[in-house]
């Protein structure tokens, strides 16, 4: 039987707590960290043992950034990591330097992008940022773009959230999707969409989902590339967002029903403060 009394290695506690700040739930970021901070009891431990867990959460989660002289709001992702604490936003075709911990943008400066890229970069950006506005009310979006070998890559990445703390409710959208091509032609348009909400008012609820999508484009000009990719984007994930809602009517009916503690015989909720009153008590006093 193992020893449950042996004491815990610094490296243990530091991976056990950046584990938990990993899976933070949306718009929960800091009272995980408070709380963690607390069971720890150790900053120098916690900062030093868990920081690399904060930019991944940042950057997993797709956390919007804003800044005086960012053109609107960039996401923090892996794509636009230009290392040294810095990120690029191509949109604006600058950087900036992001706090992890207090999620705040400083520091904006000017920055180079891929002129392989930026065309057809810069017009998916303007047909998608159009999209994001028309379809997700407070979103916000970011469109990469980068050659190797002579093949240009795109990514566009989305997050939208709804935060309502007073509410015991936090949600958040995020998809991310690619296209790879040398040339006119054929290119395989690949995509992830992911949802996670956490309602915690008398409990603890948690909605992780996600799909993932490809289908193949043909390469136009930028400007018809951008509208296909977009048209394309838009039917998998109205199609998405409206399986989950109908999964949801249906498990309410049926899993999250069974879930619900049945009603007494009598179809009415127990009154503890009449116990006395009923048979059953009356039984047990005998």
């Amino acid at each position: 039987m193992a020893d449950y009394d042996e004491p815990i290695s610094d490296t243990e506690k530091a991976r056990i707590v950046s584990n938990f700040i990993l899976h933070s739930p949306p718009g929960e970021f800091n009272e995980v960290f408070n709380d963690v901070r607390i069971i720890l009891d150790n900053d120098k431990l916690l900062k030093g043992g868990a920081a690399e867990s904060f930019s991944k959460h940042n950057k997993e989660q797709f956390v919007p950034a804003r800044a005086d002289g960012l053109e609107d709001a960039c996401l923090v992702t892996e794509h636009g990591d230009i290392g040294g604490g810095r990120f690029l936003d191509p949109r604006s075709q600058k950087s900036f330097k992001f706090d992890h911990l207090r999620k705040e943008a400083s520091e904006v400066q000017g920055a180079s992008v891929d002129d392989g890229a930026e065309s057809y970069r810069s017009a998916l950006d303007k047909a998608w940022k159009n999209y994001v506005k028309e379809h997700f009310p407070d979103g916000s979006s970011t469109v990469y773009g980068k050659t190797s070998g002579g093949q240009k890559t795109l990514i566009a990445c989305t997050e939208d959230h709804k935060f309502k703390p007073n509410n015991f409710c936090n949600g958040r959208w995020r998809s991310e999707w690619s296209l790879s091509f040398s040339g006119s032609g054929k290119a395989d348009l690949k995509g992830i969409m992911r949802v996670q909400v956490h309602y915690y008012e008398d409990g603890n609820v948690q909605l992780v989902s996600s799909k993932e999508f490809h289908e193949s484009i043909s390469i136009e000009d930028e400007t018809s590339t951008a509208r296909s990719i977009v048209k394309i984007v838009e039917k998998a994930e109205n199609e998405y967002q409206t399986g989950i809602q109908s999964n949801y009517e249906t498990m309410s009916g049926t899993s999250f029903k069974a879930l619900r503690r049945a009603l007494p015989v009598t179809r009415t909720k127990l009154d503890w403060n009449k116990i006395a009153n009923y048979k059953v008590a009356k039984e047990m006093k005998k």
